[in-house]
C-alpha cells in the first residue's frame, strides 16, 4: 500500500520560499501594518501554491481569533427542494465573505448541536427555528459568537404562507376553501402556522374556517380527501406544500375531475416540479436568495461586533407564483 503524502505545513512553505514562519503567516494572512517587500510576498505565495499548502484549521482560527466555519441546524425532515434550496443560497451568499457553511441535521439520535458545534469550531450557527435560552447559552459556551434566530423575538412563523393561499383563492372568487395538511408528522407545527394564516384570512373574509384533511403522498389518500371536499362543497384547497398539492392534482385525476374547474389547488415551495404537473400548479414562495443572502449579512454583521439586524431577518412577504391550477 501506497503510504499517503505527509500533510504541507507553514514550516515547508517557509523553506521553499526561503522566508521565516512568522513571515509566511504575515503574508498568508495578510496583515496589515507590515513592511514585506512585494518580491518576499511573491516568492511566499508561489511556494504555497506549488506546494499545494492549506492552512490548518486550527491554524487559521488562531490566526484570525475565529473560524470560517457557519453552523447550519436543520429541522429534522425530509428534505425538499425548498431546504434544498435555501441551503445552497445561504453557503453561496457566505462563500462571498469567506465563511464555510456546514450543515447538521438535528434530531433526537443525532449529537445536540452545542457539541457539533464545539467540533467543528463554529463561529456562528443559524437554525430555522429560534432557539431556546438554554440551548443559545450552550452555544456560545461551546464557541459560538454569533446565534441566529436568538429568540422569540425573531419568529420563523410560516403563517404568510396559508394567508397568500388563501387571499389568492378568496380574490378568485371562492368561498369555500380546503387545507390539505400533510401526513408527515414532522411538518405538523409547521402545517399548523400555514393553517392558521389561512383560516385567519378566512375569517377576515366573513367565510367559514377551511376543511382541513390529512393528506399523505398516495393517490388513495388524496382522492379521498377530494371526495370529502366535493362532499362539503369546497370549490379551492390550500395545501402544506407542493408535493400534497401534487397528490391532490393526482387525487382529481383519479375521480376524473380536473383543476380548476373541479377544484383549484395552490401549493407552496414553488419546487420545480410544480410547473411541470397537470396542469402547472399554482404556488407561492419566498425569495431564497434573498433569505440567504439576509442571513449571511447578519452573520457577518455580528462576527464584526455590530448589532444584528431583526426586521431584515423577518420572512418577506410570500410571492404568489401565478399558474394554471388556479
Amino acid at each position: 500500500m501506497t503510504r499517503p503524502a505527509k500533510r504541507i505545513t507553514s514550516s515547508d512553505v517557509a523553506r521553499a520560499a526561503g522566508v521565516s514562519r512568522a513571515t509566511v503567516s504575515f503574508v498568508l494572512n495578510d496583515r496589515p501594518g507590515l513592511s514585506i517587500t512585494q518580491e518576499t510576498r511573491r516568492r511566499v505565495l508561489e511556494a504555497a501554491q506549488r506546494l499545494d499548502y492549506r492552512p490548518h484549521a486550527s491554524a487559521r482560527s488562531l490566526a484570525a481569533g475565529r473560524s470560517d466555519v457557519v453552523l447550519l441546524s436543520i429541522p429534522d425532515l425530509p428534505i425538499g427542494a425548498g431546504i434544498s434550496r435555501f441551503v445552497e443560497e445561504l453557503a453561496t451568499a457566505l462563500a462571498a465573505y469567506g465563511l464555510t457553511l456546514v450543515t447538521h441535521l438535528a434530531g433526537a439520535h443525532g449529537r445536540p448541536l452545542p457539541d457539533v458545534c464545539a467540533s467543528v469550531d463554529a463561529s456562528a450557527v443559524i437554525g430555522f427555528d429560534p432557539f431556546d435560552h438554554d440551548t443559545i447559552q450552550a452555544l456560545y459556551r461551546a464557541g459560538a459568537r454569533v446565534v441566529i434566530p436568538a429568540g422569540a423575538d425573531m419568529p420563523a412563523s410560516t403563517g404568510h404562507i396559508g394567508r397568500a393561499q388563501a387571499d389568492h383563492l378568496i380574490g378568485r372568487g371562492h368561498r369555500r376553501l380546503g387545507y390539505a395538511a400533510p401526513g408527515h408528522a414532522g411538518f405538523r407545527e409547521m402545517a399548523r402556522e400555514r393553517l392558521r394564516g389561512v383560516t385567519d384570512a378566512c375569517a377576515e373574509a366573513g367565510i367559514d374556517p377551511p376543511v382541513v384533511l390529512t393528506t399523505t403522498l398516495e393517490i388513495a389518500s388524496a382522492a379521498q380527501a377530494v371526495s370529502h371536499w366535493a362532499e362539503r362543497s369546497v370549490t379551492g384547497v390550500c395545501t402544506f406544500n407542493d408535493e400534497t398539492a401534487i397528490a391532490v392534482l393526482a387525487g382529481l385525476h383519479h375521480h376524473g375531475l380536473s383543476a380548476p374547474a373541479d377544484l383549484a389547488v395552490i401549493g407552496a415551495d414553488d419546487i420545480p416540479t410544480a410547473r411541470l404537473t397537470a396542469p402547472p400548479l399554482t404556488t407561492v414562495c419566498y425569495d431564497l436568495h434573498q433569505a440567504g443572502r439576509q442571513r449571511a449579512e447578519a452573520v457577518v454583521a455580528g462576527l464584526s461586533g455590530h448589532q444584528l439586524d431583526v426586521v431584515a431577518l423577518t420572512p418577506a412577504v410570500p410571492q404568489v407564483v401565478q399558474r394554471s391550477s388556479t
